[in-house]
């Protein structure tokens, strides 16, 4: 499962991410990195971005993205 398949007020945690180079590295940057619980809270009328909140704060988040996190 992946961050792209949580619908709003669900919440999972993140087990890897599978993306590569320097995509993985802005993803981590923004403090996704696998261990931490990350609750989706809205989406966009037209499904992108997505809002979620990690770490106490609010992200928005590309489809494209979403796909390379990977869920528990």
């Amino acid at each position: 499962m992946t961050l792209r398949d949580l619908k709003p007020g669900q919440q999972g945690v993140v087990t890897s991410i599978s993306a590569l180079g320097l995509v993985k590295r802005r993803i981590m940057d923004m403090g996704i990195t696998p261990g931490v619980e990350i609750r989706v809270i809205k989406v966009a009328p037209l499904g992108d971005p997505v809002e979620v909140n990690v770490r106490g704060y609010e992200l928005s988040l590309r489809k494209e993205e979403l796909q390379q996190i990977e869920m528990g």
